[in-house]
């Protein structure tokens, strides 16, 4: 049975998703494996916080 939106776990904030993927940008995060897939995961998990922005504001 699918669970409503109201029933999933909230993201963190778009600025805390954001913040963490600037600071792994900037340190240059992105050469290693494991620096590629954190950046993947902190981009799945803003663009949660971006859906539930856009879900609140309507």
């Amino acid at each position: 049975m699918p669970t409503s939106p109201a029933e999933l776990p909230r993201a963190r904030s778009l600025s805390a998703a954001n913040e963490d993927i600037r600071a792994l940008l900037s340190a240059g995060g992105l050469v290693s494996t494991e620096g590629r897939c954190r950046y993947e995961e902190l981009l799945v998990e803003w663009a949660a916080a971006v859906r539930g922005d856009v879900a609140e504001a309507a």
